[in-house]
């Protein structure tokens, strides 16, 4: 829980001379939670809480998400402090290795992976694929309709016709318009990655050639580059945590983890009434905890030919304060009259 880290952070905070904010993502199947715009004004709140100080340190993890959503994380971040660092217990991938880009130095554990920042654009206008009987739009990556193009070159050579054909047929399966974005957004990715890389590399060449790999050279989206790799292959300004700054990395990891219930597999089978997943968690010392959670209910329903089926019916789904969400906790069966959650106050011994 928030109110065990708090003691975690203020070791490691002194330890590393550091102000701590941490955001978690959750990846957890099912429940997976990407970096969003909406997080932004949060961030705001916690920056200033914290106030203007010398170095604050962004507790990270992360599967990616909106790209603009980061690139303005990073900004804001910079305008309250001299020094920016990031600290990664495990991943920041996609979009949470462009934040971690534009940090002066990324503190990395053995277990921690940064990953590409090529991007995939999910729009109405995307392809449709069925899942679970609703049709939904497929991602579609903007280094994956490179690569076809590409592909289709190497095989065919400079016959233009037969490349107008394969462009054809590409605009047939993906929208135009969401091809155009995609162009759009490639070249907007390698100008967000050279602006934030500035800070840590100055080698011009150098800088060409991790953002040469970060966005396509890797060869695909999943693609995880550990400790070793950022510092001696690619350059980038890695710092190893102290073994007694990596314990308390790892206390606080853990338990966030184990709060999000990132090893948990979640069976509506199982569930007979409420539930509350947390999803996402922005917290700090001075801000407190913001919590990303969905809360539901789930029930058994018998069908018209007599088979029994689950009903997951969503109630409530975005961001909490910790005000409510660390004193309280769900039990099954506590839907008032209205279709409300009712809380109950958890003891000394609660959940």
């Amino acid at each position: 829980m928030y109110s065990d880290r708090v003691d975690l952070y203020e070791k490691l905070e002194n330890m590393r001379q550091t102000k701590i904010i941490t955001y978690f993502t959750s990846d957890r199947r099912g429940f997976e939670t990407q970096i969003a715009q909406d997080v932004i004004d949060l961030f705001i709140d916690q920056l200033d809480e914290i106030g203007v100080v010398k170095k604050i340190s962004l507790f990270l993890y992360t599967r990616g998400g909106d790209t603009a959503a980061a690139w303005n994380i990073v900004n804001l971040l910079k305008m309250y402090c001299d020094e920016f660092e990031v600290i990664i217990p495990h991943k920041a991938h996609s979009a949470g290795t462009i934040i971690s880009l534009g940090a002066d130095c990324i503190v990395m554990t053995k277990q921690a992976t940064l990953g590409p920042i090529d991007p995939s654009l999910t729009t109405p206008l995307n392809p449709k694929i069925d899942f679970n009987g609703n049709s939904i739009p497929f991602p579609v990556s903007v280094e994956a309709v490179k690569g076809y193009i590409e592909f289709a070159k190497e095989h065919i050579g400079n016959n233009e016709d037969a490349i107008a054909q394969i462009l054809l047929t590409l605009s047939q399966n993906v929208h135009p318009l969401v091809l155009g974005q995609v162009y759009r957004t490639r070249s907007q990715i390698k100008m967000l990655a050279e602006k934030l890389l500035k800070n840590q590399i100055k080698d011009a060449e150098v800088l060409d050639n991790i953002i040469s790999f970060l966005c396509s050279d890797s060869g695909s989206h999943d693609y995880t580059i550990n400790r070793r790799e950022a510092n001696n292959d690619l350059g980038l300004n890695v710092k190893k945590p102290s073994d007694g700054e990596y314990s308390l990395i790892k206390k606080i990891y853990d338990d966030i983890s184990e709060e999000m219930g990132f090893r948990d597999v979640f069976d509506p089978r199982t569930i007979n009434g409420a539930y509350s997943v947390k999803r996402g968690v922005l917290e700090s010392i001075s801000g407190g905890s913001d919590y990303f959670i969905t809360e539901g209910r789930c029930n058994q329903i018998r069908l018209q030919d007599g088979q029994m089926a689950i009903n997951n019916e969503i109630i409530f789904e975005g961001w909490r304060k910790s005000s409510i969400a660390d004193r309280m906790y769900v039990t099954n069966n506590v839907i008032n009259d209205d279709g409300d959650l009712i809380y109950e106050h958890a003891g000394d011994d609660g959940l």
